[in-house]
């Protein structure tokens, strides 16, 4: 679809005519001119079958490049399931909320945690990564922060204070407990940047808190996600190739590319070419927030065509592993079922090196083993196949190129040895140099 139709003197003149008319600049971005000298942005999108839109300001007060910056947003947000017009009016309900409780607290002469914790989180909402993001902000502390805290003047939170919420589950769910002590600390430190609290951060580790509590890796180990080991990976894929449906199908595609759950699950056709042999995901739905091309082996391209009956619309937004509902994209959940159906059982069949059932995630590691023990190319390939940051920031500074070429032979070996192909048989480096 073509964009920027518009430019900014000929919106200038349309909202000085003052006609009344709606003229498009593409990619859902239109300019309605109501009356002489009043105009104003507004995005047009489809939503389950139904024409929805979102004011993007007034054309006097947003200017042309703001106005598409905006729109740019709203199609992120559409390419992640999620409806702008219904974030929009969210985002609005949280502000309104944390205003008329803030008024109440100052009325009252004091600003709780839990005023100061919902201003923070209104306050940096553009930060947050996606809706998920912020929503598991909110959820930590009103489920562990808010009994303990969530009353309690910023002011006078002590580490006493900060102990009782994080003693309860500081061993029981350590990667929980170590999220929340980070959010009360920065949550603490923005009322300080306010000035409703002074003196030092009883939140920090430290110097703090880390006198007082066990190191959680020391306490319960660094826990990582079950993966497989290499060498089962063809008898697991012959196993998923006999697994009816999407949620088979988009694991597989996981598996090939080394993806995400989220970066697969979201996938749409636009995404893919296939002259090319690359999918693109853009930085919207990347953990990194940077755009990511994988270079599709010919097994992936295969599965793409078998993928290609569930398409449900020729849209080339279309997902290309729907969901059971129309536009609605596969749940995560529905990945790791597939997973745990193949180790149904008294005894799992798919299990990690501790004997513990492997879950989707987990198989990005095994992609990275099996580069680590079978393949000659240098760790920085293997690393930019995964989307990981290469180096340190002085290097990412230098080192532009994603190293896609380099990466296509090794996509296609990982492809090849997946589904067992012939001659794709691997010696692993390590006995190669042990033997030299």
């Amino acid at each position: 679809m073509p964009t920027n139709k518009l430019t900014s003197l000929a919106a200038n003149n349309l909202v000085k005519v003052g006609r009344k008319a709606r003229t498009g600049d593409g990619g859902g971005l239109w300019l309605d001119v109501r009356a002489e000298g009043r105009g104003a942005w507004v995005f047009r999108y489809t939503r389950q079958g139904k024409a929805r839109e979102v004011g993007l300001g007034s054309q006097a007060s947003v200017s042309l490049v703001q106005a598409r910056e905006a729109a740019a947003d709203c199609r992120a947000l559409l390419v992640r399931g999620i409806d702008p017009l219904a974030q929009r009016e969210a985002e609005l309900a949280a502000s309104q909320a944390a205003t008329k409780a803030q008024q109440a607290a100052d009325a009252a002469g004091k600003i709780t945690f839990r005023v100061a914790a919902e201003s923070r989180i209104t306050a940096k909402a553009a930060e947050y990564r996606n809706a998920k993001h912020r929503q598991q902000w909110t959820s930590t502390l009103k489920t562990y922060a808010y009994p303990h805290l969530g009353d309690v003047p910023v002011d006078a939170i002590s580490r006493e204070d900060i102990l009782k919420a994080l003693q309860p589950i500081w061993l029981t769910k350590p990667e929980t407990a170590r999220r929340l002590r980070q959010r009360i600390e920065v949550v603490l430190d923005y009322a300080a940047s306010r000035d409703w609290r002074s003196g030092a951060n009883p939140a920090v580790w430290r110097g703090g808190l880390s006198h007082l509590l066990p190191a959680t890796k020391k306490a319960s180990g660094v826990r990582h996600h079950p993966a497989l080991p290499w060498q089962q990976l063809p008898s697991l894929m012959s196993a998923l190739k006999a697994a009816p449906g999407t949620g088979s199908l988009a694991l597989r595609f996981a598996i090939l590319t080394a993806a995400r759950s989220g970066e697969v699950r979201g996938a749409r056709w636009s995404e893919i070419d296939l002259v090319a042999k690359a999918w693109t995901v853009p930085a919207s739905r990347m953990k990194g927030g940077r755009v990511h091309r994988v270079p599709l082996s010919a097994e992936a391209l295969n599965l793409l065509a078998l993928a290609r009956p569930f398409r449900q619309s020729a849209d080339s937004s279309a997902l290309v592993f729907p969901g059971s509902s129309l536009g609605r994209r596969l749940s995560d959940m529905t990945l790791a079922a597939v997973i745990k159906r193949l180790n149904k059982g008294e005894q799992p069949i798919w299990v990690d090196a501790d004997g513990a059932p492997v879950v989707p995630h987990g198989f990005r590691s095994t992609f990275r083993d099996w580069c680590s023990d079978c393949r000659s190319e240098p760790r920085e390939v293997a690393e930019k196949a995964l989307s990981h940051a290469v180096g340190n920031a002085v290097e990412a500074a230098y080192r532009r190129g994603d190293l896609f070429d380099r990466r296509v032979k090794l996509m296609e070996a990982w492809g090849s040895y997946c589904i067992g192909r012939s001659g794709a048989k691997v010696t692993p480096m390590r006995r190669l140099a042990g033997e030299s």
